[in-house]
């Protein structure tokens, strides 16, 4: 074997060294590197499925959805007739009645003699079944 050879030998070897070296560097270092937190699937409902609400307070909404299923409508701002009995709320429908934001839903509240007062909602959150039970029995919807 020539000289040439041996050397142009050696440098392949080790460059092969330094690049597994290195993959395996680069690859310990993605491990330790934080993950990108995966968005939670997206928790819509239709409008038609809606059976019923509550409002424990002016801010906050309680919808049933499919007879088992509760949302949380945080509102931006909302309104003390949310609480008052009797009234009602009025959901408006522009295109698709599908809900997966709080864009989606156009709500007033209504005492029946023609005024309904818009009402904004700022999250919506599907409630776990274990949610559901720690809402207070007068405030569910």
């Amino acid at each position: 074997m020539s000289k040439l050879t041996r050397i142009t030998r050696a440098a392949l070897i080790g460059l092969t060294a330094a690049g597994s070296l290195g993959a395996s560097a680069a690859l310990a270092a993605q491990g330790d590197a934080p993950t990108k937190a995966v968005k939670p699937a997206r928790q819509c409902f239709y409008l038609s499925d809606w059976r019923g609400w509550s409002a424990p307070d002016k801010n906050t909404l309680y919808l049933k959805v499919r007879n088992r299923e509760v949302y949380r409508v945080d509102l931006s701002w909302g309104s003390n007739q949310l609480t008052w009995p009797g009234n009602h709320l009025v959901s408006i429908v522009r295109g698709t009645d599908s809900v997966c934001s709080p864009m989606d839903l156009d709500l007033r509240v209504s005492d029946g003699t023609g005024f309904a007062m818009p009402i904004r909602a700022k999250t919506i959150t599907k409630l776990t079944p274990e949610q559901i039970q720690a809402i207070p029995k007068k405030d569910r919807p």
